[in-house]
């Protein structure tokens, strides 16, 4: 378990922001973050007051990432890239999660390694992580100012024969009701959204396409959306293109895995980030996942 409740004794009354950065060795930002964020606690009771002083027998609740041996792809002097297995979430839910990307990069790089986007838990493949402070606010900058590329491989139900692109504004409202909770959609009133879609090859017998995907925006499960839209949706997608009763039943964690793949047509949403090109630092960096993703397809869907 990454999040651990450890005892710590604090022998000379000071601020407890102040603790932590002399003895943890975080920075005064984290400090504050952490004390904010109810990790800290005397007698049991929370204490979020970063100026207040401790003394004595305290309690933090500290993240101390574990491995499960995930290799990065890539590796250079300021960032890594892992080839995320789906399921695996990026960063945790809560502190019940058992493992996430976050706990193998600062497993193997330390507590200033951080990761610089995001992908969904049931999309595969590559994400980039930055090795230092200044490293993450340089890959993040250059993801807000769209300088990188990015492509997906997907399979999808139908037959897809020409180039495309989908334009459509996306949207996604916080609402009480379970299919709205996060689930994204096409609406006038959404952000504008763009991705290019080129076929690569068809399965007649599947009547499924093998596609690549280049979104030109980043919205929330934006190419899964785009494709339900043209009712081509993702071979495998537990939300998109299923009835309301059983994206219900998913988001509740209620659909058992035997229904899932009867209703998706796969053990896993068939969606994979494939291949990230940026200039870093006056260079230009060309990365390929190491996935034979068409492989997985195959293992995935049903026969």
């Amino acid at each position: 378990m990454p999040f651990i409740l450890k005892k710590i004794f604090v022998e000379k009354k000071q601020r407890a922001f102040k603790f932590l950065i002399k003895e943890l060795n975080y920075t005064q930002k984290e400090a504050q973050r952490f004390i904010a964020k109810s990790r800290l606690l005397i007698n049991g009771e929370v204490m979020n007051k970063s100026s207040q002083e401790i003394e004595g027998e305290i309690e933090f609740i500290y993240f101390e990432p574990i491995t499960r041996g995930l290799k990065p792809t890539a590796e250079y002097d300021e960032f890594i890239v892992f080839d995320k297995p789906s399921g695996v979430l990026v960063h945790p839910q809560n502190r019940s999660t058992p493992y996430s990307l976050i706990d193998e990069l600062k497993y193997q790089f330390g507590k200033d390694a951080n990761i610089t986007h995001r992908i969904d838990q049931w999309t595969s493949g590559l994400v980039l992580c930055s090795k230092n402070k200044k490293s993450e606010r340089d890959i993040k900058m250059m993801f807000q100012e769209r300088n990188m590329k990015k492509k997906y491989l997907a399979l999808v139900h139908g037959k897809l024969k020409d180039n495309t692109s989908i334009e459509e504004p996306l949207l996604r409202k916080e609402d009480e009701s379970a299919i709205v909770r996060m689930v994204v959609k096409v609406h006038k009133d959404g952000k504008k959204s763009k991705t290019d879609i080129k076929p690569i090859k068809y399965f007649p017998d599947k009547n499924m396409t093998l596609i690549e995907c280049s979104p030109l925006t980043g919205r929330q499960h934006q190419i899964r959306v785009h494709m339900f839209h043209v009712k081509h949706p993702i071979v495998g997608d537990p939300i998109y293109g299923q009835s309301e009763e059983n994206v219900i039943k998913f988001l509740n964690k209620e659909l058992n895995r035997k229904d899932s793949i009867k209703n998706s047509g796969a053990s896993r949403l068939l969606l994979h980030a494939s291949e990230l090109e940026f200039n870093l630092y006056g260079k230009l960096f060309h990365i390929k996942s190491n996935i034979d993703f068409l492989k997985v397809c195959f293992k995935s869907i049903k026969f």
